[in-house]
């Protein structure tokens, strides 16, 4: 499992790191995550390694890489 977070959360800094900030809903679809599950476990191990920033607004949540 851990291996399949850490492939699912390069896919998401690629995404950002090409893209710069993208919600939610964006993120998902340019990184090609098929889950809810699968993106918050990805951004929970970018969170985790200090690699994202985080912020909501009016209930859009928005992904930065620091």
């Amino acid at each position: 499992m851990a291996e399949t977070v850490g492939t699912l959360a390069g896919a998401v800094w690629t995404a950002l790191n090409e893209n710069g900030a993208l919600n939610t809903k964006d993120l998902k679809k340019v990184a090609k995550i098929k889950t809810d599950k699968d993106l918050f476990l990805a951004l929970g191990w970018l969170l985790r390694e200090d690699k994202v920033t985080i912020a909501e607004s009016e209930k859009v949540v928005t992904v930065t890489l620091k």
